[in-house]
């Protein structure tokens, strides 16, 4: 007996259609960064003909890996990649095997909530615009007296946390979807290729 089969592949095929085009936004940022950082090498190296490295270049690579890390996150977990230790848990049989990765979907869930919510908060406290009533409605407390920006360019930090906010969600969701999916594979007896 399994829960829900046919929506659980439904829903799974839009996760990972999301996780999959937020996955190559992501590659594109770091593309990007990269494509910064060679600049910047290039613009100090020719220095004498005038050049010079890119100003804030390590503002703006700093905030395009974190972008790219939280939306690699979802992909990650669609695709159960994320590292794990299964030495003993073949030696169990699949069902139980099965379950352990149920254990453990369950266990990224809770993290990936908390996760969730201290970016939450986070982005709550650099986001410097609404009215009371809809900040009150989120629970976004009271505005920032200033909008908080990098140094250099002075990019407003509530636009890098909005974008790994985005990812952190995601992830969160197809963390959600992910223990839904171990669970009918551990009523199963089994994971699929296993």
């Amino acid at each position: 007996m399994m829960l829900a089969p046919k929506a659980e592949q439904r829903i799974g095929r839009g996760l990972g259609w999301l996780a999959g085009a937020l996955a190559l936004c992501g590659g594109a940022v770091l593309l990007g960064m990269a494509s910064v950082v060679v600049i910047s090498v290039v613009g100090r190296a020719l220095g004498w003909a005038g050049l010079g490295p890119v100003t804030g270049d390590f503002e703006l690579v700093e905030m395009g890996c974190a972008i790219a890390v939280f939306a690699f996150l979802p992909w990650c977990q669609m695709r159960r990649a994320h590292v794990t230790v299964d030495l003993v848990s073949h030696a169990l049989g699949p069902r139980p095997h099965a379950g352990l990765g149920c254990l453990g979907d369950m266990m990224l869930t809770l993290c990936s909530g908390v996760i969730l919510w201290r970016f939450w908060l986070g982005f709550t406290e650099k986001f410097p615009h609404g009215s009371e009533a809809f900040r009150a409605r989120l629970g976004m407390g009271q505005a920032p007296w200033f909008p908080e920006t990098t140094y250099e360019l002075q990019i407003p930090v509530w636009i890098p946390f909005g974008l790994a906010l985005i990812g952190a969600g995601l992830f969160f969701v197809v963390c959600l979807y992910s223990v839904w999916r171990s669970l009918n594979w551990t009523l199963a007896g089994r994971e699929p290729g296993a």
